[in-house]
C-alpha cells in the first residue's frame, strides 16, 4: 500500500532538526566533505513542504563519495546508488532519526546545482514561496497516493523558478526527464 503524501505548513523546528542530523554526518567527513547543506524545501522559511528533511554532504572527487559511502555506512546509511541522477548518490536513514533524506554530491553536479538554485531563489522571492507552498497542498489533496502526479503537477513551476536562476534549456529538460523517470 502507498503513503499518503502529506504536505504541512512550514515549522520553524526544520533547521533545529536538519542541525541535528548534521552534526554526526559532519564529524564522519569533515576531513574531506566540502560542506552539508539543508536543502529542499524544509530549507526554506515559510514553505510548506513535506515534513522531511533533505540534506546534501558536498565532496570534491569520485573518490571522496566512495569515501563518503564507507564512512556513512558506519553511522548506519545504506547507500541506494544515484537513483537516476549522475553526480548525486542517496542513502536510506536510519531508522531511530527524524525523517531525512540524505544524498551525497559532488561538487559541480547538477543535481546540487539544482537543490541549491531552487532553494536560494526561494529564499529570496517570498512570492514564489506563496505560490509554491499552495500548489504542493493543492497537488498533495488531489494526488494524495499518486507520487509521480504530484511530482509532476510540481515540475512547471520548478523549471521555471530554475529557469530563472540561469539554467539552459538543455539542463531543464534533462531535469524535466529526470523528473517522469521517478
Amino acid at each position: 500500500m502507498r503513503q499518503a503524501i502529506v504536505v504541512v505548513d512550514y515549522d520553524p523546528t526544520w533547521p533545529e532538526v536538519f542541525e541535528r542530523l548534521r552534526a554526526p554526518l559532519w564529524e564522519a567527513v569533515q576531513d574531506f566533505a566540502l560542506g552539508i547543506e539543508h536543502v529542499g524545501s524544509t530549507s526554506v522559511p515559510g514553505l510548506a513542504a513535506k515534513p522531511i528533511i533533505d540534506i546534501d554532504v558536498v565532496v570534491a572527487t569520485e573518490a571522496d563519495v566512495a569515501l563518503a559511502i564507507e564512512r556513512l555506512a558506519v553511522l548506519g546509511y545504506t547507500h541506494q546508488g544515484n537513483l537516476g541522477i549522475l553526480g548525486r548518490e542517496a542513502f536510506h536513514q536510519p531508522a531511530h532519526l527524524p525523517l531525512h533524506h540524505l544524498y551525497v554530491c559532488l561538487q559541480n553536479s547538477a543535481g546540487l546545482r539544482n537543490h541549491l538554485a531552487l532553494r536560494d531563489y526561494l529564499r529570496a522571492h517570498p512570492g514564489a514561496v506563496k505560490a509554491y507552498s499552495a500548489l504542493k497542498k493543492r497537488l498533495a489533496q488531489e494526488h494524495a497516493y499518486n507520487i509521480d502526479a504530484y511530482i509532476e503537477g510540481k515540475s512547471d513551476m520548478i523549471l521555471a523558478m530554475l529557469k530563472e536562476t540561469g539554467f539552459e534549456e538543455d539542463q531543464l529538460d534533462s531535469i524535466r526527464e529526470q523528473n517522469r523517470a521517478k
